[in-house]
């Protein structure tokens, strides 16, 4: 141990802890910008200057290592008189936008600004560089994550969460020198065109608003005031173990029913449980696996409830398409069974024959889940996507005081009921436990195999690994990273039965979307309150849900059926394939969504329909066609669309039809530059009736 004086007051600190830890140890704050516990400290903000006895120069608490006998002072004149020289300069160069800016009151600049009611002394500064105007500042290209860097405050914590201090995606990194320097994509590219996953690990760490979700919740508070739509919202288990730190609460405290009672108070009409979905993903995801074990195609299994590394996948690693499990994300699952099943025919007339549908929301931990919801065959079965963070807002913004609410409110039924096996999704590890209770329950397993893998838990571990009798060796990547090196090799293909990845370290728990944090412990907090509830769920298997057996009963037909898989069940393809161009399209066909089409058609498009229309030329012709020719789709459970035939071969092109037929489609691409940007798009399409 070592034994320094902070501020007159004595502290004891480990080996190689810092002067800032040893701050924190006696209670002494000093302001930091660039500092984020889990990511290499810098010192770049400078904000963290402390004085040390003997040595001439302030030194940056952040990264200097505590001595036995420093003597140290943290708020001299001189060191407030600089931060406020470095603070105004920040501000000169940072637009006076907190009033509309997404994270007012959340932001770290804005707060230290307040505490000291420093003023703006000098005139703005603009932020770039003249030499290369291509550094732009303004990209909301994404679907999941918006750029500002006009508030960026060059902290380089995006850049290292990126990084190799982080996921190891290197999309993000620093260009220019000084005054000029920024954080830009690789190649300058907007965000959508380069291979982002939108994990939102940047987001997560940003003291500002210069990286930020893409937000929705301005648009579903205004559908909710108007009340003109019958609405449901689904919450993630992530959740309600996160939200009450948006609210002064302790890490890890468990808010389901403040949660519950906050979302009615907003307007929602039916508040239900992502849960009830994770449950049934458990089903259908562990038939699969016992199909697969029958025979040695397409193994392992790879989880499929990350969008983040689907996405990977997607981009980097196609070849690994058929190891994926089919089987839909639990918000992708839950938003199909609000609109597509008895729930909705059961709201009225309007609703049961297709003229209407339920809007529906989801609250979720993570970024990429916006991503997910306009993904090719799955689109429109979420309206939005809020983050943990953005639900925050909702509520301050509505002035509602969430930890004096009640906590006895539940979740409605038939969609809210779960399992503890369901809330164990939102840790890393958790997907591949719930599997494995209700794979052992299938196989006749359960009586003699634990409930519980501890080998499977925890945020310390890259990889983890267990062996399960009777049905094999499976493993859990904890992070993108981890993910990345274990398929560096080709060991993983004969050394395992099933892989889960989760693409945010400590899984849901640690997505892009929950609450900042500067606690090391965050995680293991949240953790602990997650298997809490589990442990005292009353039933803790998927396969002992109730309501999730009288819905494959009643609707589905039973695990990995016809029914369950047109409705539960999704198909992939790499980016930039003639695959994922033809799904695009014929998801606008589905939607009839002639805005989008256009963004996959060339302005010269030929479409040979193999029908009584023929053939259709130029991008304009299809829309109108689209948009005037094709019968209003119906909604709710009535709602049909064009199926892959294989679930993830590259090059299978042949679909089903919402009618029933099979069709082939061959198509001719091309790329059309714009500016920086690039565009794949059809140049012509043929179909063939089979």
């Amino acid at each position: 141990m070592v034994q320094l004086r902070v501020n007159g007051r004595s502290a004891q600190v480990n080996v190689g802890a810092t002067l800032l830890d040893a701050a924190k140890a006696v209670g002494v704050h000093i302001p930091t910008l660039c500092y984020h516990p889990c990511l290499p400290a810098h010192a770049v903000c400078r904000m963290c200057l402390v004085e040390l006895d003997g040595v001439v120069r302030p030194q940056p608490a952040c990264i200097t290592q505590a001595k036995a006998g420093d003597v140290v002072v943290t708020d001299s004149q001189d060191l407030q008189d600089f931060r406020k020289r470095n603070t105004q300069w920040l501000l000169a160069r940072h637009p006076n936008a907190c009033r509309d800016c997404e994270v007012n009151g959340a932001c770290r600049l804005q707060q230290l600004i307040g505490e000291d009611s420093w003023d703006i002394d000098w005139g703005y500064v603009p932020r770039g560089s003249i030499h290369h105007p291509e550094h732009s500042l303004i990209d909301h290209t994404s679907p999941s994550i918006w750029r500002d860097l006009s508030k960026c405050v060059e902290c380089g914590l995006c850049a290292e969460a990126c990084g190799a201090s982080g996921q190891q995606q290197y999309v993000i990194g620093f260009a220019e020198r000084g005054s000029e320097r920024l954080p830009v994509t690789v190649f300058d590219l907007p965000l959508a065109d380069t291979p982002c996953i939108s994990c939102g690990q940047c987001t997560l760490v940003c003291p500002v608003g210069a990286l930020i979700e893409t937000p929705h919740w301005h648009t579903v508070l205004h559908t909710l005031d108007t009340r003109m739509r019958v609405s449901a919202v689904q919450v993630a288990p992530a959740t309600r173990v996160a939200i009450g730190e948006e609210f002064g609460m302790e890490p890890g405290t468990v808010s389901t029913g403040q949660m519950i009672h906050a979302l009615r108070l907003l307007g929602f009409d039916y508040v239900f449980d992502t849960n009830f979905a994770a449950d049934v993903t458990v089903m259908e995801e562990a038939t699969e696996l016992l199909e697969r074990l029958k025979g040695t195609e397409h193994l392992p299994l790879f989880t499929s409830c990350c969008p983040g590394w689907v996405n990977w996948v997607e981009i980097h690693r196609s070849d690994l398409l058929p190891h994926l499990s089919t089987t839909k994300s639990p918000q992708q699952m839950h938003g199909a069974l609000t609109k597509r099943t008895g729930f909705t025919a059961a709201l009225g007339p309007e609703f049961a024959n297709g003229k209407a549908e339920p809007y529906v929301v989801s609250v979720m931990p993570c970024t990429a889940k916006k991503d997910e919801a306009q993904r090719p065959g799955i689109s429109g079965d979420i309206d939005h996507v809020l983050t943990t963070r953005e639900l925050a807002r909702m509520i301050k913004a509505r002035g509602i005081a969430f930890a004096a609410l009640s906590g006895e409110d539940s979740f409605d039924r038939p969609l809210g009921e779960s399992t503890g096996a369901a809330q164990i999704f939102a840790a890393s590890g958790g997907v591949m436990e719930a599997l494995l209770r209700t794979a052992a329950h299938l196989r006749g397993h359960d009586k003699t195999l634990a409930l519980e893998w501890h080998q499977l838990r925890g945020v310390a571990q890259g990889i983890k690994v267990a062996e399960v009798p009777g049905i094999g060796k499976v493993a859990v990547c904890n992070g993108i990273a981890a993910a990345q090196g274990m398929l560096a090799t080709q060991t993983w293909r004969d050394a395992y039965v099933a892989i889960e990845v989760m693409a945010c370290v400590g899984g849901c728990l640690g997505g892009g979307g929950e609450p900042k944090s500067i606690d090391p412990l965050i995680l293991e907090k949240r953790m602990s309150a997650t298997y809490a509830l589990d442990k005292v769920a009353p039933k803790r298997c998927a396969h002992e849900n109730p309501d999730v057996l009288a819905l494959y009963a009643t609707q589905l037909d039973g695990p990995n059926s016809v029914k369950a898989r047109a409705l539960l069940h999704t198909h992939y393809a790499a980016r930039h394939s003639k695959r994922l161009l033809l799904m695009r399209f014929l998801d606008c066909l589905d939607r009839r969504d002639s805005h989008a089409a256009v963004r996959v058609l060339h302005p010269d498009a030929l479409w040979s329909t193999a029908s009584p229309f023929g053939d259709i030329r130029g991008a304009d012709g299809i829309v109108d066609f689209i948009h005037r020719q094709l019968p209003v789709r119906n909604l709710g459970p009535e709602f049909a669309r064009h199926l892959m035939e294989s679930p993830a071969d590259e090059d299978d092109l042949i679909v089903l039809t919402p009618s029933g037929q099979r069709c082939r489609f061959c198509l001719d691409i091309e790329t059309l530059h714009e500016g920086r940007a690039s565009r794949v798009v059809i140049k012509a399409l043929f179909r063939e009736i089979l």
